[in-house]
């Protein structure tokens, strides 16, 4: 039984939802707030504001969290760099988070579609600062190096879940190689952030270490919300968290050394990027 304290009431224009919606299916432009069944998309089309997902909608991984579709991916679409930039310039966008599906089918892992996407939005709306969600791409640092010169303003990387969870959550990818991926981004000099979910079945103490471990890798900006299944076969959720709890850890976070932290219920890596890191940013 979901607490009632979990589920979302918000008031919207379902107009403006319905514009922005449309447009973006018009345009076949994916998000991740549709692709993931994401509880804010409403909070957020109707302001227009989305999580850009690059690379198509179907991921090569099997993580249990994720609504994603799983499966064989189709080829990539070489104009998708330029129809991004075009919904950004139309809605004015002052802040956008580009991330993807991914694509351990390509040789580079999609990194030159990230900076081809990156650059188009530069050309055409300059003043937006982009945030860059990448996957880990194997670890293989020569492939970092492509999403680096493309010189976002903010690269995140999740975590997503606890290292004893791993092999149950996140089968294909690697607790140690996400962070290694988040120390390199902070070596080469980049605002760094990163997010996981609680409720999948961690103990109170995995969740300070994995908040400790994050920091040791230099990270500036931490997210952590509550997990919620997203669909109907999607994996249970273990424990549901209060607010009170959420609080408690971002204030452990500022004290350990976060320059900032934000945890709560529906927060989300994406979820109002765009007024957290201008904070950041002020």
């Amino acid at each position: 039984m979901i607490p009632e304290y979990i589920k979302k009431r918000i008031s919207y224009c379902e107009k403006d939802y319905e514009i922005f919606k449309n447009f973006l299916e018009s345009h076949s432009v994916n998000t991740v707030c549709k692709n993931a069944n994401c509880p804010n998309i409403y909070e957020c089309f109707r302001k227009n504001y989305a999580s850009f997902m690059i690379l198509g909608n179907i991921c090569t991984r099997n993580c249990k969290f994720c609504s994603v579709n799983k499966g064989k991916p189709q080829p990539l679409d070489e104009k998708e760099p330029k129809k991004i930039a075009e919904v950004v310039k139309k809605f004015k966008m002052k802040y956008v988070v580009i991330t993807s599906v991914t694509r351990d089918d390509l040789p580079d892992g999609g990194a030159l579609q990230f900076k081809k996407t990156v650059e188009e939005i530069k050309k055409i709306s300059p003043q937006t600062k982009i945030e860059l969600l990448i996957p880990d791409f194997k670890g293989d640092i020569s492939i970092l190096n492509i999403i680096f010169n493309s010189q976002p303003d903010v690269i995140s990387h999740n975590i997503e879940t606890v290292k004893s969870l791993y092999p149950i959550i996140r089968p294909k990818a690697n607790y140690e190689t996400s962070l290694q991926i988040l120390s390199e981004i902070k070596k080469a000099g980049f605002t760094t952030k990163s997010g996981f979910m609680i409720g999948l079945g961690e103990t109170e103490n995995e969740i300070y270490e994995i908040m400790n471990d994050i920091l040791k890798t230099g990270c500036d900006i931490l997210v952590i919300g509550q997990y919620l299944k997203s669909s109907k076969n999607g994996y249970e959720v273990k424990k549901f968290y209060t607010e009170e709890f959420f609080k408690k850890l971002e204030n452990y976070g500022l004290q350990i050394g976060f320059k900032k932290i934000y945890a709560g219920i529906f927060y989300r890596t994406s979820y109002l990027a765009d007024t957290f890191c201008q904070n950041y940013f002020d």
